[in-house]
């Protein structure tokens, strides 16, 4: 497996990165473990997750994704050396002062997690989403703590704009505190506008890493929804409704066409596209079954002709 290096972490990952939203939500613990042991055996070594993941699910809290992985770690010693593991703070737990980037809750959550998780490392951490009542010296501050306690091994930020990310980053210049090293934003072949511009342009100018999430535009891209009757067809097919249209027809016609060529499915398409854009480290992605596994080595062994990334960004337009 071909390694990427993530910005300036010094971690070297795989270019496509296994969500873990899934995990005691779409799949079962049973199931989990298949599939992690799957992604192991492929060489597909990042997974993602979060404190948060899946307390929308009925009768979760949160937590349920991190327990299951360090459920799996626990059972197979040895594999905590070979993975890559983020987690996220931040997200609102639903219970009083469980929530935001102030350094009492990172302090307290990270504690959480690495028990959740049962390790005595995080690889990546990061603020889930940014926190206005926090100021980024208290956040970075608080991560310093747990980078110099080896707790955590590097700090990313999520669904951080250009000008919170570069706020965060002159704040920890200035103040001598660690640099947010990696972006995890929302991005893929439908939902550009958020990451192009500014954003791409500021992470490729400070080689800060970018993982992507929604890579696959919570399914619609695998082009299995094609109609309004298609949304049933699992339970993330509520979020999908937006992307029937008539950009969306178009851009789904151009990853069959690109598809077709490489005799390939339109995920695999979707996701080597992601993989080929600047400042892109890895695409996240879900899977609850293992032949999705075997979809994501397909994707990154794909190569994208100049000519079809530009057909594919004309169609998205």
């Amino acid at each position: 497996m071909t390694l990427r290096t993530l910005g300036t972490t010094g971690l070297q990952i795989p270019a496509l990165v296994f969500g873990g939203n899934v995990f005691g939500w779409t799949v079962d613990e049973k199931q989990s473990f298949s599939l992690l042991d799957s992604l192991l055996e492929r060489g597909l070594t990042a997974i993602d997750t979060a404190d948060v993941y899946s307390a929308w699910a009925p009768g979760n809290k949160g937590g349920e994704s991190e327990t299951i992985i360090g459920k799996w770690l626990a059972a197979h010693p040895g594999a905590r050396d070979k993975v890559t593991l983020f987690t996220k703070v931040g997200s609102d737990l639903g219970e009083p002062g469980k929530k935001g980037l102030s350094a009492r809750w990172i302090t307290d959550a990270v504690e959480d997690s690495l028990r959740r998780l049962q390790t005595d490392h995080i690889d990546l951490y990061f603020s889930h989403w940014p926190d206005s009542e926090t100021p980024y010296e208290e956040t970075l501050g608080a991560y310093e703590k747990l980078l110099k306690a080896g707790k955590i091994r590097a700090v990313g930020g999520s669904n951080l704009n250009a000008g919170q990310l570069q706020a965060s980053l002159t704040v920890a210049d200035e103040k001598g505190l660690p640099r947010y090293q990696v972006l995890q934003p929302e991005y893929n072949l439908y939902d550009r506008e958020s990451f192009e511009g500014a954003l791409q342009e500021l992470t490729v100018r400070e080689n800060i890493g970018v993982v992507t999430y929604y890579s696959l535009a919570s399914g619609f891209l695998s082009g299995k929804y094609r109609s309004e009757k298609d949304l049933s067809q699992s339970q993330r097919g509520q979020g999908v409704g937006k992307y029937l249209n008539d950009r969306g027809f178009r851009i789904l016609d151009a990853l069959d066409e690109v598809a077709a060529a490489h005799d390939v499915k339109p995920a695999e398409v979707a996701l080597a596209w992601l993989i080929a854009q600047p400042g892109v480290t890895a695409p996240i992605a879900s899977a609850t079954k293992i032949p999705q596994v075997d979809s994501f080595v397909t994707a990154l062994s794909l190569t994208l002709s100049a000519d079809e990334i530009a057909a594919l960004n004309h169609a998205g337009k």
